[in-house]
């Protein structure tokens, strides 16, 4: 048994949801799709600050001969304030398969007024139509599109540059996080810090043989509501990633030389317990990390319980993470 199976203990604030029925195969990627689409949006929409405190652009950039779109947020600058702000760039999650610009779009204009960041939400394609490598590579393309065209975003990379994500999208930022440090592109621009949200980090069929005793929740949880097991093993079979690739396996990497980590783990999660394992290895290699844990409650739980003191408690965490993380910049 796990070390951390107590984490599993339902939340009794966490509404019962219905669980998938059935096998799980492609045909249900369209559901998702539409899911993930919406995810807290609808939740938000009356928490949204007033149109003149930001602005939002939506535009394409080029990315291996194709074209992929992002969205840019910056606050409106007070009358005392430098018109230029710390840079956020962020993926959405969705299992590689699902997930659009709107999926985190409400949750990030808030943050960046609230914060005072500029933002990119990047739209990167999706498997299984665009397997791996393609959703790192144009990741990767927009953090580096980010960094060449800071000023036009309203954005300071002396203030702070971080790429963050959730679920599939903290997969994408940590593996771009790591691949920026062997670059020379970046040896001028180094990322300042990286917000990994219930991430998934190892394949389970790479999962090393030292740490098989730690990773127990993908079976555990595997019957999980929102993320099953079975929904995962469906992400990975649609991206088609190499297990061991640090690009699919972050956790298997050097994390040596990594900036500061903000991390949130769910409790009620398959993902669980990589997520912890790897707070623990970037700490043993020297990386300043922040973790934060949410006992009883499942992958995305936030989306379907807002109201919650779990939830509550996500949110707040969340912006202070994300504020020691800019105060790490310097």
């Amino acid at each position: 048994m796990s070390q951390y199976a107590h984490l599993s203990e339902p939340d009794p604030e966490f509404p019962e949801i219905p669980r998938n029925a059935g096998p799980l195969t492609v045909d249900y990627i369209p559901t998702l799709k539409e899911i993930m689409s919406n995810a807290g949006n609808a939740l938000n929409a009356h928490r949204l600050p007033a149109e003149s405190t930001y602005t939002v652009e939506d535009r394409t950039i080029a990315v291996d001969g194709a074209e992929i779109a992002i969205r840019r947020v910056s606050p409106t600058p007070l009358a005392d304030e430098d018109p230029e702000f710390p840079v956020l760039v962020f993926f959405h999650g969705g299992g590689w398969v699902a997930g659009d610009l709107n999926t985190s779009d409400f949750t990030l204009r808030m943050l960046s007024v609230e914060l005072r960041l500029a933002i990119v939400n990047v739209d990167y394609r999706l498997a299984p139509e665009f397997p791996f490598p393609a959703a790192i590579n144009d990741c990767y393309a927009a953090l580096k599109w980010t960094v060449n065209n800071c000023k036009s975003i309203h954005g300071s990379l002396d203030k702070g540059l971080i790429v963050g994500g959730a679920s599939a999208g903290a997969n994408l930022a940590a593996a771009v996080t790591h691949r920026s440090l062997k670059d020379p592109f970046f040896e001028k621009h180094k990322l300042t810090g990286h917000l990994l949200q219930i991430p998934a980090v190892i394949h389970p069929a790479a999962y090393p043989p030292e740490y098989a005793s730690e990773l127990l929740s993908f079976t555990q949880n595997a019957e999980a509501p929102i993320l099953s097991k079975a929904a995962m093993d469906l992400f990975y079979d649609c991206l088609k990633g190499p297990p061991t690739d640090p690009d699919v396996s972050p956790l298997l990497a050097d994390h040596a030389g990594l900036p500061p980590a903000y991390i949130q783990v769910c409790g009620l999660d398959p993902l669980r317990d990589e997520g912890l394992l790897y707070d623990r290895l970037l700490r043993e290699q020297g990386v300043s990390t922040r973790l934060d844990i949410y006992p009883g409650v499942p992958h995305g739980f936030n989306a379907f319980a807002p109201s919650i003191a779990a939830t509550k408690k996500w949110e707040a965490d969340l912006r202070a993470g994300l504020k020691w993380l800019l105060a790490s910049a310097f």
